[in-house]
């Protein structure tokens, strides 16, 4: 006897455009600190900040809308080497992104903390690191790094949490009600990557059932699984 198994339907993996002006941060208690920074530049306590957050807490989006007002070039933190430095310091501001132990030239760093003193620069630094927790084996790098002002983001709140999967399901243009936010925001950990994941999970699944994202649907998704 032949059986025939149903194939499984896939659902195809699409780009979800996500918009980094300051019109589309969320702001809660969590970031509020962090806005404020980003809001009251040239104010800055010092001209060189670090802003640490977990994974997916609007570091990037942050920096962005920073870079946009201030005409900050933007390089990653592996990226940064001595010989790009004044390059990058060109514009008289820049993002250094997600800087964190082991992952940098620590004479790059060195060089750009001295230059950007030197040239009156801006320089907003991003990762998920405390400086104090660095290890770096330069020792004047070191000592620059961990006397860098440090303002922090924290997880989510309930109403930001909310507020965070509603714009999700915005940015995947799915329609959601009330009750399927409660119920995603009530069974996921409180963070800004637990959401994304869960609107991806029930997004991919309504896609692929062919059936419209509800409650219904959700639970099924959700039941005995955590995100």
């Amino acid at each position: 006897m032949t059986v025939r198994v149903q194939p499984r339907q896939l659902a195809l993996a699409l780009p979800h455009a996500e918009s980094l002006s300051r019109d589309d941060f969320l702001e809660g208690p969590s970031n509020a600190q962090a806005l404020a920074l980003i809001e009251n530049w040239p104010d800055w306590p010092n001209r060189v900040m670090m802003l640490v957050g977990p994974e997916g807490c609007g570091k990037s989006h942050l920096a962005a809308i920073w870079a946009a007002q201030s005409g900050a070039r933007v390089v990653a933190a592996q990226a940064l080497t001595a010989a790009n430095v004044p390059g990058a310091l060109a514009t008289g501001a820049l993002v250094v992104e997600h800087l964190e132990p082991g992952a940098f030239d620590e004479r790059a760093l060195f060089h750009l903390l001295n230059l950007a003193r030197e040239d009156d620069a801006f320089v907003l630094i991003t990762g998920r690191t405390l400086p104090s927790a660095f290890e770096v084996a330069l020792r004047d790098a070191g000592s620059r790094l961990r006397a860098l002002p440090v303002v922090t983001v924290a997880p989510p709140d309930d109403q930001l949490l909310r507020a965070l999967i509603v714009k999700f399901c915005a940015d995947r243009q799915m329609s959601v009600d009330e009750g399927i936010v409660s119920f995603l925001a009530t069974r996921i950990e409180r963070s800004f990557v637990a959401a994304r994941q869960a609107v991806e999970r029930l997004d991919t699944e309504a896609l692929r059932l062919r059936r419209p994202v509800t409650r219904a649907l959700a639970a099924e998704v959700f039941r005995d699984r955590s995100v």
